[in-house]
């Protein structure tokens, strides 16, 4: 059976689809995640429910959806980027139809770096707006703590339905790193991004591919997303997506430390992926580098299920055959 032949714009539209519907259901859960593996100093959350609750409680609903603005504009290139570049790579990587696990294995790790140009910039303006919440948060119960009276935007941030903490926005984040550090402000982490994103493709796209095809024998390698049903994708997604989540946490987490601007009190910088490394092991030990890995789970399976489930729907086609 011949392969049919990737149809790239057909694949952006299917990627940017995918990441939209899948963002906008699991952003609350990703927004935990940050705000639990930049936790140093003052514990303000013991866990996921309890860092979304008091989300709620200080800063209202909409509070859990801060930086998904900047997440849902660039979350479309991204995942464009992504699914589309690892199908392009798995088109040429083919023979006679056949895609060896090798091949599997470099097309992810293609995908992975092209995705890198969008990604960092993203992760960057969506950490900023997304930690502010838990700063203020920590100032309350640093202030609590020493049993003085909790400083102006403190006190507001303690106070349900005010608009506290002071909230900045993407454009005036990025205004301000482009003034005072240039274009590198905003790719600060590349390299730690890059070692998260490329692990991560590696392990998930091989996987899926594989988990895909269970059920069909014939031409497994070849392109087995194309006839695989709506639900298979979906499952396979979501189980992918949790493995590679889980298997780079520990990359995650150095990305996270590594791109939050802002720290509380008592807060170590770094000055580099393996400065940050060596300063987490000294001052949390080993288990910091998994804080947040159930929330990366949660929000990975359910995002990369949405998205391939929408992928291989073939929206993207569908809109270019009634487009002409």
């Amino acid at each position: 059976m011949a392969e049919k032949k990737v149809s790239l714009p057909a694949k952006l539209i299917n990627g940017g689809v995918a990441g939209l519907v899948g963002v906008t259901c699991v952003f609350p859960i990703d927004l935990a995640k940050t705000r639990l593996q930049n936790q140093q100093g003052a514990r303000v959350y013991s866990g996921m429910l309890d860092c979304l609750a008091k989300t709620i409680k200080m800063e209202g609903y909409f509070g859990m959806y801060r930086g998904a603005a900047v997440n849902l504009t660039l979350v479309t290139p991204e995942k464009a980027i992504k699914l589309a570049a690892n199908d392009v790579f798995r088109q040429k990587l083919s023979k006679d139809g056949k895609l060896p696990l090798w091949g599997e294995i470099l097309a992810g790790c293609g995908a992975g770096t092209c995705q890198v140009v969008v990604t960092t910039p993203m992760e960057m303006l969506k950490i900023q707006l997304q930690d502010a919440g838990r700063l203020a948060a920590q100032r309350t119960v640093a202030a609590s703590a020493a049993g003085s009276t909790p400083s102006l935007v403190a006190s507001k941030a303690a106070q349900p339905g005010t608009n506290a903490p002071p909230r900045s926005s993407a454009t005036r984040i990025t205004l301000e790193l482009l003034k005072t550090r240039g274009l590198r402000g905003l790719y600060k982490g590349a390299g730690a991004t890059l070692m998260r994103d490329v692990p991560f493709s590696m392990i998930y796209f091989p996987l899926f591919a594989n988990l895909n095809a269970v059920g069909r024998t014939e031409d497994r390698h070849s392109n087995p997303q194309e006839r695989a049903p709506f639900l298979q994708s979906f499952v396979a997604g979501c189980a992918a997506g949790s493995v590679a989540a889980v298997a780079v946490t520990p990359l995650d987490v150095i990305k996270t430390r590594l791109q939050t601007l802002q720290k509380g009190e008592g807060e170590d910088s770094y000055r580099g992926i393996i400065d940050c490394t060596q300063r987490i092991l000294k001052r949390e030990g080993p288990a910091a580098f998994l804080k947040g890995a159930t929330c990366r789970a949660l929000v990975i399976a359910p995002l990369f299920g949405i998205a391939q489930g929408v992928y291989f729907l073939g929206i993207g086609e569908h809109v270019l055959g009634l487009l002409g």
